[in-house]
């Protein structure tokens, strides 16, 4: 029987190390005068970080029976010292948690280390501090509130955090689908440096307590694990947007970047906003977060009361036009409800902020995919890059737009830069997926759909269009199984139920396209189907003349998949086809050169 491996000597946590064998605990490097029942109560935690360590526990490991008596007093005299030592507070604490008559948790990640591993017990590597640091992940910031119902702000103010340290145009900061994949992760700072390819890992918690709320912040060198940089911050919660820039500059002063005069304008202190407002915005980008038209419909109706809260939040109009931008995209309403509902809440928000490169994004899409204004669509999302370098949905949105307009190698450039920013976005990884389907890659567009599968094999889009590459290399009997998974998890989504009618039609089983053109037809008369999805199953039938009389329609509703007429490869015996021109004619496309 092998013997089992024996506990790490080191255990490491913020800027704070405990040698266990020496029996000290050491803050950068420097030994703090802490002995006896203190460090060994701080050991028990530590190895135990996240989980609940009773007061039974704690007494049968630490104290014999007969000095149960003095138990209580003596335990809560070495947890005041420790929280001393540690500069913690009972109050809003950032390690030591107490759980009235049960326990203690430890808060902070915990890293264990060998002897060997551990900087303190070896000379510092001259110059490290010379090495630029110019990328940077936030990581999920702890949430100390000790109440599942406020979960939303921890991961609110993480996200909000990011797009302040986007707006520095030297400094790579990855997005928050990336960085919300290590909530509560174990992984050690330097793996989930390397794993994002980042220079430094900034990590925190944050805590609200009434009006108050508290955020503490620490930057990590990825590379040597060493704490560059560490604070803590309290403020009225109305004044929370400026306290997130502040930290955005303090960050870039400690990594030495030197802000332009821009910068320093997006980061300038912003008015305060009303706290039941902000409050309400937080809870909605935490149901929109989730990409399902379930979670977008909930996230709609907690913005318009953030903005029924206060008229001049310009973010919470900036979520409602995100909100119905996607509602849109995903047929779940009629573009010509969806999309001017948006341009309108897009509008007031730079009405009232004319910085807000979210609107300018959200504008972006709006002038692509509902007017069909390829000028202005690109004209949008470069501003919106100008005013926030990080903006990854920017880049990624562009990209998108250059692929429906043909210019693949521009497209690619954007994806890349949006997989640079998000490297592990599903969505991204998929739509690279698709503008290179688009541009006859076939199997480098399997290789990033099996990729973007990697990452959530659950991601219908996904499962879609890996479904429509097999189809052009005519590989149906794949096509069809891939089609009907994609059915199945978008629990029958029109869009998904079209697709596999057009596969279905192009392999010759024509018998069971027209149960799924019946089934169309009976869902349009209970909610919006788009006239696109059933021209397409007349395409994959051979069927043009209804093909054009839907596409017709489609055209009528401003269908956003007009948009891709130039490059769809499943239309290409449409092309010569004088109804085809006019269709490309009436949605911008016909004489419309690569160079937008």
């Amino acid at each position: 029987m092998s013997n089992p491996a024996p506990a790490a000597r080191l255990l490491r946590f913020g800027m704070f190390e405990l040698d266990t064998r020496a029996g000290e605990l050491r803050k950068k490097g420097a030994r703090l005068r802490l002995r006896g029942q203190p460090l060994d109560v701080l050991e028990i935690l530590l190895r135990r970080a996240g989980d609940v360590v009773t007061r039974d526990e704690l007494r049968q490991q630490l104290w014999t029976a007969d000095t149960f008596v003095d138990f209580e007093h003596s335990l809560h005299n070495a947890v005041a010292r420790l929280r001393d030592a540690l500069g913690d507070s009972a109050a809003t604490p950032r390690y030591i948690q107490t759980l009235p008559r049960r326990g203690y948790k430890f808060l902070s990640r915990v890293e264990e280390l060998g002897a060997e591993a551990s900087p303190a017990l070896r000379p510092r590597q001259a110059g490290h501090r010379d090495v630029p640091i110019r990328s940077l992940a936030v990581l999920p910031l702890a949430d100390l509130s000790g109440d599942p119902a406020k979960g939303y702000l921890a991961d609110g103010m993480t996200e909000a955090l990011i797009t302040s340290l986007a707006k520095v145009g030297d400094l790579r900061v990855i997005s928050r689908t990336s960085a919300m994949k290590y909530k509560e992760t174990r992984k050690s700072l330097p793996r989930i440096a390397r794993e994002l390819n980042v220079d430094a890992v900034l990590e925190g918690s944050v805590t609200r307590s009434g009006e108050r709320v508290r955020i503490t912040a620490q930057l990590i060198h990825g590379a040597n694990d060493e704490h560059l940089w560490a604070e803590s911050y309290e403020r009225d919660f109305r004044d929370v947007l400026a306290l997130q820039n502040e930290i955005a500059r303090e960050v870039a002063s400690h990594v030495r970047i030197v802000l332009t005069p821009e910068e320093h304008a997006r980061l300038e202190s912003p008015s305060s906003v009303d706290p039941a407002a902000h409050d309400l915005y937080l809870k909605a980008r935490y149901h929109w977060n989730k990409r399902t038209e379930e979670g977008v419909r909930k996230a709609l109706a907690l913005f318009h009361r953030a903005i029924d809260s206060d008229s001049t939040f310009a973010q919470g109009y900036a979520g409602m036009a995100d909100g119905y931008n996607i509602l849109g995209y995903y047929n779940a309403l009629p573009p010509k409800e969806a999309y001017p509902q948006a341009k309108a809440s897009a509008l007031k928000a730079l009405e009232l902020d004319p910085m807000l490169a979210a609107a300018h994004a959200a504008l972006g899409v709006i002038a692509r995919d509902y007017e069909w204004d390829w000028y202005g669509a690109e004209r949008e999302f470069s501003r919106a890059i100008a005013l926030n370098p990080g903006c990854v949905d920017a880049y990624h949105w562009r990209g998108t737009l250059f692929s429906m307009l043909g210019s693949h190698q521009r497209a690619r450039e954007d994806k890349a830069k949006a997989l640079s920013l998000d490297p592990l976005s599903v969505v991204i990884r998929a739509d690279l997926g698709r503008i290179l389907y688009f541009s006859g890659d076939y199997d480098q567009a399997l290789e990033q759909y099996r990729a973007a599968l990697d990452l959530d094999g659950h991601y219908f889009f996904a499962r879609i269009g890996l479904a429509e590459v097999y189809q052009q290399k005519r590989l149906f009997k794949r096509a069809i199984a891939e089609f009907r998974t994609g059915v199945r998890l978008s629990d029958s989504s029109t869009f998904a139920l079209a697709r596999l009618g057009h596969g279905l039609a192009m392999a010759g089983a024509r018998d069971k396209v027209s149960v799924i053109l019946r089934r169309l037809h009976a869902l349009a008369k209970k909610k919006y189907v788009s006239s696109y999805d059933i021209a397409m199953v007349h395409v994959g039938l051979h069927e043009y003349d209804a093909a054009f009389s839907w596409f017709e329609k489609a055209l009528e509703e401003r269908s956003v998949w007009l948009g891709y007429l130039k490059v769809e490869p499943q239309l290409r015996d449409l092309r010569a086809d004088r109804r085809f021109k006019r269709l490309l004619k009436n949605v911008g496309l016909l004489k419309l050169g690569v160079d937008v």
